[in-house]
């Protein structure tokens, strides 16, 4: 067995002595916990908090930080509990401990579950807090550097997990080298065999390159130096996985890929920035729409550089970073730059504010999301932003991602301006919601107060944010409007036994709330408009029938009572797409499980098939005698094919009152061609009249209503 690691002071000198005492205190408090635990490598347990700890202290964190890194482990793999924690090393230290740890005792439905509930405790964690990520990030490090010693699928699992997750949350924090290093291992352990290959042809060109790379690196030098422009000038290769990248995005082999080496010019402020690579654009050709501002509209995590690719000698492209040192040190270290360089307060600011937003935005999409899965999927969306940046009436940037569409500056904005949205100015035009923006556009949100949320946003909308607000409102509108079709399912079957709601009492609903195993009277009138209960079960329930007396009543679920469709309750009832009923139609509906009720036309072949098989969950409905919508109904047209037929019957359509939704046709046209149309109609007779006005063109050969 490998011998016991010893802590090396002389890593934390930059601590007070009585931190460093502290945390030798840690350390042996650990080491005591972890007694006798080995890794899958056959070194010691403790090892692996004590490199953490290392690591953290690269970035220079406090000790609090240093002491949690150290215990992260005990209260998952020992029996030390948090409350010990808290006595010997302080609730700080405790509450970062906890916000590591992940939850195996809790049971899980599903591998993706504990996983998805372990991220958002971490993540929520961090938003408290953003040493907890760091602890993670640094931890996530050190088992990645040593995964060669567990069993090929957990290397996979682990690895794949780093590149999904924790790489891009590295990214979004700025922390630049660890982000490029997490890639790298996990690169090198989810395609072990390409890496291989890749990194062998990598050292095979390098003695050719070099001649070039050194040519290139003097003429920079000379050229800046001619211009009395003060430069750090270093060359640099790029990292296998962003050459793999390329190889794949771009379906280039690895001899086409010439753009391998990078270089990196640190100036002394932002002015020689901008000198510098007009310097560099006269030494060599630049490449039209290679260059980025990332000085003037910084990333969102904070990140400043420009962004320049060059065609260099012998015709080889050249990638150049210009920035400042302050800059620099941002890039490499992100939010951890607030304990390396506190010195700098002032200019980490904007950094720590923009870091501060995110995870305040996190918390805003817990808060909404219904469980881990739904949490950890809009996390995915934002961690992997590849931004565009637009512009607000009053010229404020907001980074959205890529492909972003108006719904989703609306959000960005505010999530009532994202509620209330109707449509859309892009550079003063009018533009649907859906439409993706492009860098540097000015976005305007036309609101009104009676607007609301559309399900079909979720189809397009690319940011968490919107995503999780849209869920969260129609989650809220489909509760509130499935308890009042409950209330009204219930009336029915309460009346149906010969009883009104008034005679129930609040004890009879109290029992009735607790032998359902429901936590108030309102979950079991959503339940009910949902389908989950059954309207006749919940009345006997509340009149108190015994079974024997329930069997005898033989209760039925409708007595000449019939629930009254008004048009108006929103998503608890829907019209069933095969017969799509309107008003005037005879109509049936049917308590589906989770949808709420679903209107079908009496006759519809598919809802009398399902009444023979499912009696129980059909219940007598009928028309309200003013209901206050539109209706859809589909009407099917054969047509003579001629130019203008197809404006001649939209024109009627119009004419008689009626809204068309869509319209298909049939391919395969020769004298006459098959139009479908979906209409919104009020009723049979508002149809009627729509069918008259098309009967009367000539070029209408056969018309009919579509009931299947």
């Amino acid at each position: 067995m490998a011998a016991v690691p010893v802590l090396d002071e002389s890593r934390f000198a930059y601590l007070k002595p009585t931190e460093v005492a502290r945390l030798a205190q840690a350390y042996r408090f650990s080491g005591a916990a972890h007694a006798g635990q080995t890794r899958q490598s056959g070194e010691p347990y403790i090892s692996h908090p004590l490199a953490v700890a290392e690591i953290l202290a690269g970035w220079r964190l406090d000790s609090q930080a240093l002491m949690a890194a150290l215990l992260h482990d005990v209260m998952e793999d020992t029996s030390v509990t948090k409350a010990e924690i808290s006595d010997t090393f302080g609730k700080p230290v405790a509450d970062l401990v906890d916000g590591v740890s992940k939850l195996d005792k809790i049971e899980f439905q599903s591998a993706e579950d504990a996983q998805a509930e372990n991220f958002r405790k971490m993540l929520l964690a961090m938003a408290r807090d953003v040493r907890v990520i760091l602890i993670k990030l640094a931890d996530r490090l050190h088992n990645m550097r040593t995964l060669a010693a567990v069993a090929p699928a957990k290397r996979r699992r682990v690895a794949g997990e780093t590149m999904e997750i924790y790489a891009p949350i590295a990214n979004r924090l700025g922390l630049n080298e660890l982000f490029h290093e997490l890639q790298e291992l996990a690169f090198s352990h989810t395609h072990p065999v390409r890496y291989r290959v890749l990194a062998k042809a990598t050292r095979a060109t390098r003695g050719n390159r070099r001649e070039v790379v050194g040519k290139i690196e003097e003429a920079i030098k000379a050229k800046l130096a001619e211009a009395s422009i003060t430069a750090a000038v270093t060359g640099r290769e790029k990292h296998l996985y962003s050459i793999y990248r390329k190889m794949i995005e771009k379906h280039l082999s690895f001899s086409e890929v010439h753009d391998i080496y990078g270089f990196r010019v640190v100036v002394k402020d932002n002015s020689n920035c901008y000198l510098a690579l007009g310097v560099l654009h006269r030494l060599y050709k630049p490449v039209p729409g290679k260059f980025k501002d990332y000085i003037a509209i910084p990333k969102a995590n904070g990140y400043q550089s420009l962004h320049t690719a060059l065609i260099g000698p012998y015709g080889v492209p050249v990638e150049i970073q210009l920035r400042t040192e302050e800059m620099h040190r941002l890039a490499e270290a992100g939010v951890a730059s607030h304990w390396m360089y506190k010195s700098d307060a002032e200019s980490l600011s904007e950094l720590q504010k923009k870091t501060h937003q995110w995870l305040q935005s996190l918390l805003e999409i817990q808060s909404q999301s219904g469980d881990a899965q739904e949490f950890l999927e809009h996390l995915k969306v934002d961690l992997f932003p590849d931004e565009v940046y637009v512009f607000t009436p009053k010229g404020r940037i907001l980074s959205l991602p890529r492909s972003a569409t108006a719904v989703d500056f609306a959000y960005a904005v505010h999530t009532d301006i994202g509620n209330k949205c109707v449509a859309a100015k892009v550079n003063g035009e009018l533009v649907p919601l859906r439409t993706e923006l492009r860098n540097g556009e000015r976005i305007e949100i036309i609101t009104t107060g009676y607007a609301k949320p559309n399900p079909a946003w979720l189809q397009y909308v690319r940011t968490g944010k919107a995503r999780s607000n849209i869920r969260h409102f129609l989650k809220t509108m489909q509760y509130d409007e499935s308890a009042a079709l409950g209330e009204r399912l219930l009336e029915q079957a309460l009346k149906a036994a010969g009883h009104t709601p008034a005679e129930i009492d609040e004890e009879s609903w109290q029992r009735t709330v607790r032998d359902s195993g429901a936590h108030s009277r309102q979950e079991v009138l959503v339940d009910l408009g949902l389908g989950r209960r059954l309207p006749a079960v919940v009345a006997r329930r509340l009149l108190r029938k015994t079974e024997r007396e329930e069997a005898k009543s033989g209760l039925p679920r409708s007595a000449g009572v019939s629930v009254v469709i008004r048009g108006t309750e929103g998503m608890a009832v829907q019209f069933a797409s095969c017969c799509r009923p309107i008003p005037g139609d005879a109509i049936v509906g049917s308590m589906k499980k989770g949808q709420g009720l679903v209107v079908h036309i009496a006759e519809c072949r598919q809802a009398t098939r399902s009444r023979r098989a499912e009696p129980d969950q059909w219940i007598d409905v009928e028309w309200d005698r003013q209901p206050s919508r539109l209706f859809q109904s589909a009407l099917r047209a054969m047509v003579t094919n001629q130019r203008g037929v197809l404006a001649k019957v939209a024109s009627e359509i119009a004419g008689a009152g009626a809204n068309i939704d869509t319209i298909s046709m049939e391919e395969d046209r020769t004298v006459f061609t098959t139009m479908l149309f979906v209409l919104e109609v009020a009723n049979r007779q508002h149809l009627a009249r729509v069918m008259r006005a098309l009967r009367r063109l000539s070029e209408v050969e056969k018309l009919a209503r579509v009931r299947e």
